[in-house]
C-alpha cells in the first residue's frame, strides 16, 4: 500500500462516492476504482462494500482510512518541513462558508488582506507595502450541520456552524477553532404587537405563522425547540434558506423569522425588527474547521487570525445598534 492509495481511502470516507473522489483528485473514477482494488489485494481484506449505487468502508476499511489520515498528515508535514511551502505568507487558502457567514465576511476578509500587509524584524507598515498576502479563494456551501466537516476535504478553511447543544465537531480528525456563539433573534414586522417588547418568550410566539429554513438547517431546529417549549405545533408557512430573502417576507407581513444576530442583519430591510428569545437555547457555535495538515501553514494562520478578528467587528457593530 502507498500514501495515494491510503488518501483515496480516506477521501472515499469523506465524500462518500467514487466520483465525487475522482473529481476532488483529478483523476478518472476508473483510477480511483483500481488503487482502491490494489489497496484492498495489500491489505489482505475487504475494505469497501456497494451500498445501493455507491461504494461505501467497511469496519476494516474505516481503520484503515483513520491509520491512512495518519500518515497522509505525516507526509504533509514532512514535506512542509522541507520546503517553503508551510512559511509561504503568499500561498493560496481556499476558505469556504455557509451563505450568512460568506455574506458578511467574505468582502471584509479580501479588504482586509489587502490593506494590512504583514510586517517583518519590526519594519513599520508604510515599509511593508507590497508584502506578500495570502491568495484568497472563496466559496459558499448551503449544506446541512453534519455536512460540514467533509468540506474539510475540498478547502483549507470552513466556516461551519452548530447548534450549542448538538453533537460536537470531529476535533480528533480535525483542528476547530471556535468563533463566536451567536444567538437567533425573532424578526417581525416593526407594526407587529409584538414587536414593542423587549424580549419574547416560546409562549409569545410558538402560535405565529412563521418563514422558516429548510428541515437539518439551525432556524427549523430553532423552531421546533420553541414548539417543544410552548407545548405548539408552529405553523410553518415559507421554507426559505437565504435569510435576506426571510427577512424580505417577514417585512412583507408573511410571517415572523429567526435571524443570527451577527451574520445577517446587514442590509436588514426597513420595518422589520429583532426582538431576543427569552426562556431558551438559541445559540449556534460558529467555528474553522481545518485539517490538521493544514492548520499549520503559515497563509492559512493568517487568514485564520483575519477571520477571528472580522468576527468580533461583527459582536461589537451588533452590540452598537
Amino acid at each position: 500500500m502507498d500514501v495515494r492509495q491510503l488518501q483515496i481511502l480516506r477521501e472515499l470516507g469523506e465524500l462518500g462516492s467514487v466520483k465525487a473522489v475522482a473529481e476532488e483528485l483529478l483523476v478518472t473514477p476508473s483510477a480511483v476504482s483500481q488503487q482502491l482494488a490494489l489497496l484492498t489485494r495489500s491489505a489482505g481484506t475487504q475494505l469497501t462494500r456497494k451500498e445501493g449505487r455507491n461504494l461505501v468502508l467497511t469496519d476494516a476499511g474505516r481503520v484503515l482510512a483513520e491509520a491512512g489520515g495518519a500518515v497522509v498528515r505525516a507526509m504533509a508535514e514532512a514535506r512542509a518541513a522541507i520546503g517553503a511551502y508551510r512559511e509561504d505568507p503568499a500561498g493560496t487558502v481556499s476558505v469556504c462558508a455557509f451563505h450568512s457567514a460568506a455574506q458578511a465576511l467574505f468582502g471584509r476578509l479580501t479588504a482586509r488582506l489587502a490593506s494590512r500587509p504583514e510586517t517583518h524584524d519590526g519594519a513599520s507598515p508604510a515599509a511593508a507595502v507590497g508584502a506578500p498576502v495570502p491568495r484568497l479563494r472563496l466559496a459558499d456551501e448551503d449544506v446541512p450541520q453534519h455536512g460540514f466537516p467533509a468540506l474539510t476535504a475540498r478547502y483549507d478553511i470552513v466556516l461551519a456552524h452548530r447548534l450549542a447543544h448538538t453533537e460536537s465537531w470531529p476535533d480528533d480528525r480535525l483542528v476547530v477553532v471556535p468563533l463566536v456563539l451567536e444567538p437567533f433573534d425573532v424578526a417581525l414586522p416593526a407594526g407587529h404587537p409584538l414587536a414593542a417588547r423587549e424580549e419574547l418568550s416560546p409562549e409569545d410566539v410558538a402560535g405565529e405563522r412563521w418563514v422558516s429554513s429548510r428541515i437539518g438547517y439551525s432556524p427549523a431546529d430553532v423552531l421546533a425547540a420553541i414548539g417543544a417549549v410552548a407545548s405548539v405545533s408552529p405553523e410553518v408557512a415559507h421554507r426559505i434558506n437565504d435569510y435576506s430573502t426571510v427577512a424580505a417576507v417577514v417585512a412583507g407581513g408573511g410571517g415572523l423569522g429567526l435571524l443570527p444576530r451577527y451574520t445577517a442583519t446587514i442590509g436588514l430591510p426597513a420595518g422589520v425588527v429583532l426582538r431576543p428569545l427569552a426562556g431558551i437555547g438559541t445559540q449556534r457555535s460558529i467555528d474553522l474547521l481545518i485539517r490538521p495538515e493544514n492548520a499549520g501553514r503559515r497563509s492559512v494562520q493568517r487568514v485564520t487570525d483575519a477571520l477571528r478578528a472580522l468576527m468580533l467587528d461583527l459582536v461589537d457593530e451588533a452590540a452598537a445598534r
